[in-house]
């Protein structure tokens, strides 16, 4: 019982799923140019109770140099050589030329996805993660950091408080570790500069991607429009794409994707398939998933090896010692499987109820399908993980 539960757990929310239901468009397709946009920037983090780089990372240092030389203090020498003698000269030199210790700051790496649509003066969130030596980002706080896209343009400014879930401590060789310590996010920690532009306010025609590539899907995104605005409205380009004829003014094309992403459509059933994950035992099966006849058995062999050891006393007055002879005994056993036979066109149902029937496992099930496909009996696709 507990193992036909195991595999019906995987699998229960495809038997009871109803065969078609109709989606909205905005369930199913991605508008064309409107998309997020990817930032990176360097920063450091302050502020940290002694778990940052230390002196072992030059550029840690180099940051912090910079930094004070842009507000205006003097970190690579004298302010002036102004009434200064050879020696105060020289000594300055050598302290500028010494490493700093920085174990209160971190140099981190800051990403972060700019929404579509942004406009200069909202926020959105930055993940921030160390680079160096630092073991911790917990109590830190970014300093101003500068937000490029792909382009090398600045688009946002991030700075704030970090929030970091995990914890680590270690004292006397012992150490605790929860969670990550050394990565953290400041939700809307950033500050948009530059908007990106969209071709959705110029472009003559707008298009929908089908997020799962299937051409019924797009001929009934098309054939939904065209019976909502017209003939001629929306045609299929292709297994993926749907190019829509939109209004020329700004704000009627608004209404006009507001309507055409309300609308329901009846998307194409997906192509059967099994995805199988070796790792850990799990199989999903679609309920597209049909077998041709076929008959299988099923059977486990283990090998079992006992290792033991036995002390052969020596003979008087013979040369060597007590020995010690190393013996071992291995046994195999077959269990016993039950087989059972797959009419024609079998459904998914039809495959678990006669896997749970023999006592099959998770690890029999993928199997048995592996098994199934190589034969030719499987009419789907199989993708291993």
């Amino acid at each position: 019982m507990f193992k036909e539960k195991i595999i019906k757990i995987c699998l229960v929310a495809l038997f009871f799923a109803s065969p078609i239901q109709a989606d909205r468009v905005k369930d199913l397709v991605d508008i064309g140019g409107v998309r997020s946009n990817q930032l990176i920037g360097y920063g450091i983090v302050a502020g940290l109770a002694g778990t940052g780089d230390g002196k072992d990372l030059p550029w840690t240092g180099q940051s912090m140099k910079s930094l004070l030389s842009r507000l205006g203090a003097s970190v690579d020498g004298p302010v002036s050589d102004y009434d200064l003698g050879e020696s105060l000269r020289a000594l300055a030199g050598q302290n500028a030329n010494k490493d700093i210790k920085v174990e209160n700051l971190a140099a981190v790496m800051v990403t972060a996805d700019l929404p579509p649509f942004a406009k200069p003066g909202q926020r959105f969130d930055v993940n921030v993660s160390t680079m160096g030596k630092a073991s911790s980002l917990r109590g830190g706080t970014l300093i101003m950091t500068e937000m490029r896209g792909i382009d090398g343009e600045i688009y946002g400014l991030a700075q704030g408080p970090l929030t970091v879930t995990g914890i680590s401590a270690d004292a006397a060789g012992t150490s605790v570790e929860i969670g990550v310590a050394t990565a953290g996010r400041i939700p809307n920690g950033a500050i948009v500069e530059r908007a990106v532009e969209t071709p959705f306010t110029s472009s003559d025609h707008l298009v929908l991607n089908v997020r799962d590539a299937d051409f019924s899907t797009t001929n009934a995104i098309a054939g939904a429009v065209n019976n909502e605005f017209g003939a001629g409205t929306a045609v299929a380009v292709d297994g993926v794409s749907v190019a829509i004829r939109a209004p020329d003014q700004q704000s009627a094309r608004v209404a006009f994707m507001s309507a055409v992403q309300d609308l329901e459509v009846e998307p194409g059933q997906p192509a059967a398939r099994v995805i199988v994950n070796a790792r850990t035992g799990t199989a999903v099966i679609n309920r597209s998933v049909k077998l041709s006849a076929a008959a299988v058995s099923h059977g486990t062999i283990s090998v079992k090896i006992d290792t033991f050891n036995q002390v052969t006393q020596a003979q008087p007055f013979a040369p060597a010692g007590d020995q010690v002879v190393q013996n071992a005994e291995v046994a195999v056993e077959e269990q016993e499987g039950d087989m059972f036979v797959f009419e024609e066109s079998v459904e998914l149902q039809d495959i678990v109820d006669a896997i749970n029937a023999v006592g099959g496992t998770p690890s029999s099930l993928i199997a048995i399908l592996e098994a199934l496909k190589r034969s030719g009996s499987l009419k789907a696709e199989l993708i291993v993980i």
